[in-house]
């Protein structure tokens, strides 16, 4: 291409970069999907035959792509102004963290009801509320049950035959009067009489005429159902008891993140009604199937709760911590992900990047695991990437462009144009043009133009004037127009001002460039107002 530098040589960022970027994105979406190279907005080209790529069909034009990169060059200079610092992509260990909104329940294997195995009536209530607290063998309450007191009088006349003819000379005898003791000891067993409660009745030799029932477990009392003067049977369920000294917790976690939960995983809990505190638990069970209208997987973790501080029905957060083990890593901000296309810049040498794409997998702590694309050891660029990358783009798109557009030519030569070309009066120069807004319209308009040398550095403090004109159009008795403006410099290599636009239609623009006194270059291009 007539007027730039071959492709294959690395580009020097330069100031331009500041300047080119929003023009970047405009030739970028001109470049994706069109038949043609991109034309910025406001600087007309004309469509004119193009050579063609080998292998691309007659009549269509070769283009690079919107994503195309292309390697470049750093200054120790721009280093430093960039603020450009390089990272190693190394094996380190990495975990995944997942985070999801959770609900504390009661855990319900530890849970207790309250049933008589008798029917009778219920005399006295020691725990007479629900939410009163108790204790593992806290009475409960008092029953009285004819059949409980026959069975009871039993075991006296057994006990009695026992003490009797146990001493029998008759081994018969005294095998019956042990075999009727154990069968009386073994009812009362069956109804909830407790070997203390049967031991007192043997010890007083009295039949008790009321029965007291404990609790099963320590816990908080949930149901109450027992009151004095109540017939009660077996079926009926008279207290419900919870243990709150260990909790569950549900959390819900997406699809994408099922591979990474599993049984027995360390998790913490937090909750807003106790800053700073962090209970631990782990995952004690995950559903079989997922949520077929969220699309979401149920997890359920324990919790030990000795101080009964998270209660049922409770909200917080989970964090499940996965360890993923060793695994090649670059840090998070030497990524470029696009959503289609994840990369990175790659030392090559002393100053120079080279652009590769890579494939990426868990996120961690900061770090990305590189899953393809890198090796062990290979220095990447870690930060002022966005300028690096917006300057690899934009010399990607202009050295693969086959069509010019009049907006940048090297070395004293006119770059391709369809309305007009770029010249130069002194030795090697890049100037680009655009206005801002784009396209331009009538009234005042921002224009900034972009001065580098054939090397690709910035021309700084020169003297940059644009002239705008429109030749006379006697046939609408339109008189031919003019107007310029001076443009100040913005730093490395950047001059902008403001330029009235008189009237909408094609303007013929040129850009003159001059340092001490000196001409260095000039360009031609042609803008249509709106």
């Amino acid at each position: 291409m007539n007027g730039t530098k071959s492709g294959k040589a690395p580009w020097m960022v330069s100031g331009a970069v500041l300047a080119a970027i929003s023009t970047l994105a405009l030739l970028a979406a001109g470049l994706r999907g069109t038949g043609r190279p991109a034309v910025p907005r406001g600087v007309q080209a004309e469509a004119s035959p193009s050579p063609t790529m080998p292998g691309t069909p007659p009549g269509e034009v070769s283009t690079p792509a919107a994503t195309e990169r292309g390697p470049v060059e750093v200054s120790l200079a721009q280093e430093h102004l960039m603020g450009l610092t390089t990272a190693r992509a190394e094996y380190r260990n990495l975990g995944k963290t997942l985070r999801a909104v959770a609900r504390v329940d009661v855990d319900e294997t530890r849970v207790g009801q309250v049933h008589t195995r008798i029917s009778g009536w219920v005399q006295k209530v020691f725990v007479d509320y629900t939410s009163q607290q108790v204790r593992k063998g806290d009475p409960l309450f008092t029953i009285y049950s004819p059949d409980l007191v026959a069975t009871e009088q039993e075991y006296l006349l057994a006990w009695k035959a026992k003490r009797d003819l146990g001493n029998s000379a008759y081994q018969d005898v005294a095998a019956g009067a042990d075999s009727l003791l154990e069968a009386a000891r073994q009812r009362l067993a069956q109804w909830d009489v407790s070997p203390e409660q049967i031991s007192e009745i043997a010890a007083t030799g009295q039949a008790k005429r009321e029965i007291t029932f404990f609790s099963p477990l320590t816990g908080v009392v949930t149901e109450r159902k027992a009151f004095p003067n109540q017939y009660v049977t077996p079926d009926m369920n008279l207290y419900t008891v919870a243990d709150y000294t260990h909790a569950w917790v549900y959390a819900e976690v997406y699809e994408s993140e099922t591979p990474y939960v599993k049984l027995g995983q360390a998790a913490t809990f937090t909750t807003l009604a106790y800053p700073g505190q962090v209970f631990a638990g782990k995952i004690d069970y995950v559903w079989p199937q997922m949520d077929a209208a969220t699309r979401i997987l149920k997890v359920r973790l324990d919790f030990p709760n000795p101080s009964l501080k998270l209660k049922p029905e409770m909200y917080g957060n989970v964090e499940i911590h996965v360890p993923l083990g060793r695994r090649l890593a670059v840090p998070e901000s030497a990524l470029l992900d696009s959503g289609l296309r994840q990369t990175v810049f790659v030392q090559k040498a002393p100053g120079v990047l080279e652009p590769r794409s890579v494939e990426v997998g868990a996120r961690s702590d900061g770090y990305v695991e590189i899953v393809r694309g890198l090796r062990a050891g290979e220095t990447v660029a870690s930060s002022a990437n966005f300028l690096i990358d917006s300057e690899s783009q934009l010399r990607a798109a202009l050295t693969g462009m086959t069509l010019g557009t009049g907006v940048t030519g090297i070395g004293g030569q006119a770059a391709p144009t369809g309305q007009g070309g770029l010249t130069q009066a002194g030795p090697g120069i890049q100037i680009s043009f655009r206005t801002q807004p784009e396209p331009a319209h009538v009234g005042i308009n921002r224009v900034v133009v972009s001065v580098r040398d054939a090397a690709g550095q910035p021309v700084d403090n020169a003297q940059v004037k644009v002239d705008l004109s429109m030749p006379a159009m006697p046939t609408m008795n339109m008189p031919a127009m003019h107007t310029e403006a001076t443009l100040g410099f913005l730093g490395a290599g950047t001059y902008a001002g403001d330029i009235q636009v008189q009237t909408p239609g094609t303007w013929q623009v040129t850009v003159e460039v001059q340092k001490e006194g000196k001409a260095l270059g000039a360009g031609q291009f042609t803008v249509t107002a709106e």
